[in-house]
């Protein structure tokens, strides 16, 4: 590798200007730290280029533009300060994306005031310009690829002759950085059918990673993809994403509270639509580690404002869990979909048979103004299960599962309001709404945290209420301020 620093000064009037050209040549990757174009409070324009190998520290004053795939590597950090917008170039050959590769790390930790921001560098934004952002750790995942069993080749045509695409290892407690109010938007890219970069991979991230207080919007494919690990996250919101919010593959065990999720009714993928997604790998095998998630806390609100509102005719439902995942959703509000759960055994009886032998927990949750609460995609040949069974078994009182048939039930302020939404619960010990029957909180009664997946679960914190969102104090407040909603 050939490389070479320049540092200089340049005096503009009495106002001294540092500047700093930083130019990597490694096999024609180059990676360009740009001299200003003539200091003052613009700062200067940076772009990053391809391998990375030296740690870096992008600074609020500079504005930064992120052109092709670009790859921290060599164990260097990429230090973002609050307030910085990243944006990732809409033109050219090759789709900007920003990836971590296995033993580098991100720290953006941006604040409630000054949040980081990644976004499209387009004057008119739309959803797919760039690529989005790809941390790729070293905790177990249940794949194979050409480095070897427990490896994972990232999707989206990531890889590269270095192997900058590959995730996986052996090290859970794995720490990939922090990525904390941060908002990611317009960004997915559709490399082949079912090979796509979403707006934020987590691709064998271990427990040791930070990921709190973070926004996608505008999604061209998925808002988050867990790819196997062991990161937990809290305080996520989706808005307006155009395939599935939250995906969850090949070994994934972390643990997610708190979620916001927000669809648009015109806005879906033809791959059909989902809240949550979930294998344990593409193909619904035994491999192990199993995909084993715990969610808690999770407002999923649909395209449907009212049951004769239909939408996209590709949304599917609100959690579709298939091919042999084992994940379990605890405490949260379904709102709005076609159907609210369905369990899809139409590759085999795999995922029932996770249901029966409880290594998927369904408890606590409240299915509102969905035409089907609870579905059910048979095996071939059928097996004798179908959606009436399905529907009892998560429908018995141990569950603690409950129905609406409306959403105005549920008690949330604005939450169909997409440029000024309000998810605010109604405080009231009851929720009267004229022309639909009234009766105790939905919102505050029904939650528990007894069950062991929770009680034994040292990221969960207890809470009041179901949803994401609560009637009063900090978790009424979590999502306001760092969040962006509407154009």
């Amino acid at each position: 590798m050939k490389r070479i620093l320049l540092l200089s000064l340049v005096a503009v009037g009495a106002l001294a200007t540092s500047c700093r050209k930083i130019i990597v040549d490694d096999n024609n990757n180059t990676v360009i730290v740009q001299p200003p174009s003539g200091g003052g409070s613009g700062g200067q324009t940076i772009t990053l280029r391809g391998r990375i190998d030296t740690s870096l520290t992008l600074t609020a004053n500079n504005n930064y533009i992120i052109d092709g795939l670009t790859y921290m590597v060599n164990n260097a950090t990429l230090t973002i300060q609050p307030g910085v917008t990243i944006k990732g170039n809409f033109t050219g050959a090759n789709v900007a994306a920003l990836i971590i590769t296995r033993g580098a790390k991100i720290v953006a930790n941006g604040t409630a005031t000054a949040p980081i921001v990644f976004t499209s560098a387009s004057p008119n934004p739309r959803s797919g310009d760039w690529g989005g952002i790809v941390i790729c750790g070293r905790a177990p995942v249940n794949s194979s690829s050409t480095a070897g069993a427990g490896t994972f080749l990232v999707e989206g045509g990531v890889n590269n002759s270095f192997g900058d695409g590959i995730a996986g290892g052996t090290d859970a407690t794995d720490s990939s950085g922090v990525l904390r109010y941060v908002r990611i938007d317009y960004a997915g890219y559709a490399f082949n059918p079912d090979q796509e970069i979403n707006s934020l991979t987590l691709a064998a991230v271990g427990s040791r990673t930070r990921v709190e207080y973070v926004q996608v919007s505008y999604a061209k494919d998925d808002a988050f993809e867990w790819f196997g690990g062991t990161v937990n996250c809290r305080y996520l919101v989706s808005y307006k994403t155009q395939d599935d919010d939250f995906d969850s593959d090949n070994g994934y065990r972390g643990t997610v509270q708190f979620g916001l999720i927000v669809r648009d009714s015109s806005i879906a993928d033809v791959s059909r639509s989902e809240a949550f997604e979930s294998d344990n790998d593409a193909n619904g095998t035994v491999a192990t580690p199993k995909t084993l998630a715990v969610f808690s806390n999770v407002t999923a609100i649909g395209p449907r404002a009212t049951t004769s509102n239909i939408g996209n005719s590709l949304y599917l439902c609100g959690a579709q869990i298939r091919r042999n995942s084992a994940i379990s959703i605890f405490n949260s509000v379904f709102m709005g979909w076609p159907a609210g759960l369905l369990i899809d055994d139409s590759r085999g009886q795999a995922t029932w048979n996770n249901v029966t032998d409880s290594s998927i927990r369904f408890r606590g949750n409240l299915i509102a103004g969905c035409a089907i609460p609870i579905n059910y995609a048979a095996a071939t040949p059928p097996t004798g299960t179908s959606a009436a069974i399905v529907s009892n078994h998560f429908m018995q009182p141990f569950f603690n599962n409950q129905i609406l048939a409306n959403n105005e039930q549920v008690g949330y302020t604005r939450p169909f309001d997409y440029n000024n939404p309000d998810f605010s619960p109604f405080a009231s010990a009851n929720v009267n709404i004229p022309g639909f029957p009234g009766g105790p909180n939905p919102i505050t009664n029904g939650f528990s945290f007894a069950d062991p997946k929770l009680a034994n679960n040292s990221f969960i914190t207890p809470v009041t209420f179901r949803g994401a969102v609560g009637p009063a104090g900090e978790f009424n407040n979590w999502y306001k301020g760092w969040t962006r909603f509407g154009n």
